[in-house]
């Protein structure tokens, strides 16, 4: 019988400057995913691959500080021992493991449109650049057999009456894998937010903290259930949770440094201004994260920003030691390794 990497290469075939993926089994590639040469090589020998969202410097971030989170994201992975994977749109394709000169076309401001899982059909269709968001680039990694991403934070329950939801609270509930990030975006409610994943049945995994960490500030008032301490203890739950088959994203929850941590209250208040900004001028739907972000950095004089760089490089080089640990003593499902700490 041949060996996972063996089996892997069999998934996997060569077609010129990418890898293809032939066949459309959840959990690996599909058709229309197409597999960078670097990326696929990784995977065929086994080695560790994160995955990476567009979003974040097609919308999130202003260009040429975009340019620095490439820089900074993809250091961090390769200091790490992984090999970054960078999600988008492009030609009509889910390409997972972008090129430069590809990535590069992604950073020029109001090039490429937002896409959550929901509008990768009409994306492809289309034929244009798409940036992905969490929900696609974790669907897309999924299916490239990568299990291991890396984001800023996630969307989440935004405040209201009738409040906006993020597609990326049901996409980790039904994509397994492990995703790091500092929480839930500084500008959704964290309590309603961690309530529906826990209703979703997403596990939330606190990186050496009990509470959970709410992007530009180091913690909300939420409390985990779980929490681990290393990179090898993650990996041990990743592996775990594949085993089992539970189907959902392992949210390992790691908060920002405390030398870049902003204010709790300042960052609500700097919120909710801008929240009353966005009404008065009808900004709703995919097109409020990017709004709201690009106001918090006007709002902070550029602090907001600069915390936001230094969290994307964090979880970046935790997912890279992550899924080091993954592949190489807790990879494999059924692998043995340490259990996670239960907090409290």
């Amino acid at each position: 019988m041949p060996h996972g990497s063996d089996r892997r290469g069999e998934r996997l075939r060569l077609a010129g400057a990418a890898i293809v993926s032939p066949v459309a089994t959840p959990g690996e590639p599909s058709p229309g995913i197409r597999i960078g040469v670097e990326v696929g090589a990784a995977l065929i020998a086994g080695r560790p691959v994160v995955g990476l969202e567009t979003s974040v410097i097609g919308q999130g971030l202003p260009h040429p500080r975009n340019l620095e989170c490439i820089d900074r994201v993809a250091g961090a992975i390769r200091d790490a021992g992984a090999v970054p994977a960078w999600v988008g749109v492009l030609g009509g394709e889910v390409v997972v493991g972008l090129s430069e000169g590809e990535l590069a076309r992604f950073t020029e401001p109001g090039r490429a449109d937002k896409v959550a899982r929901r509008d990768l059909p009409a994306a492809c269709a289309r034929g244009g650049l798409g940036a992905t968001t969490v929900s696609a680039t974790i669907w897309a990694a999924a299916r490239a057999g990568i299990h291991v991403s890396a984001t800023g934070g996630i969307g989440g329950v935004h405040p209201g009456e009738r409040p906006d939801v993020s597609a990326d609270l049901v996409e980790l509930s039904r994509t397994p894998g492990l995703l790091v990030c500092s929480g839930p975006k500084s500008i959704v409610d964290p309590a309603a937010t961690a309530e529906r994943l826990e209703e979703l049945g997403v596990s939330l995994l606190g990186y050496g903290v009990d509470r959970l960490p709410f992007f530009l500030a180091r913690e909300a008032p939420v409390e985990l259930e779980h929490r681990v301490e290393t990179p090898e203890e993650a990996a041990a739950v990743l592996a775990a949770a594949i085993r089992l088959d539970t189907r959902s994203t392992v949210l390992l929850c790691d908060p920002i440094a405390e030398e870049l941590a902003m204010d709790a209250g300042e960052v609500a208040a700097a919120t909710r201004r801008c929240e009353e900004r966005a009404e008065r001028e009808g900004v709703r739907g995919r097109d409020l994260t990017p709004f709201l972000l690009a106001c918090l950095a006007e709002e902070t004089g550029g602090r907001s920003l600069e915390a936001n760089l230094g969290l994307l490089e964090s979880n970046a080089a935790l997912a890279g030691a992550v899924a080091v640990a993954f592949v190489s003593s807790a990879g494999a499902p059924g692998a043995g390794g340490p259990t996670a700490t239960r907090s409290g």
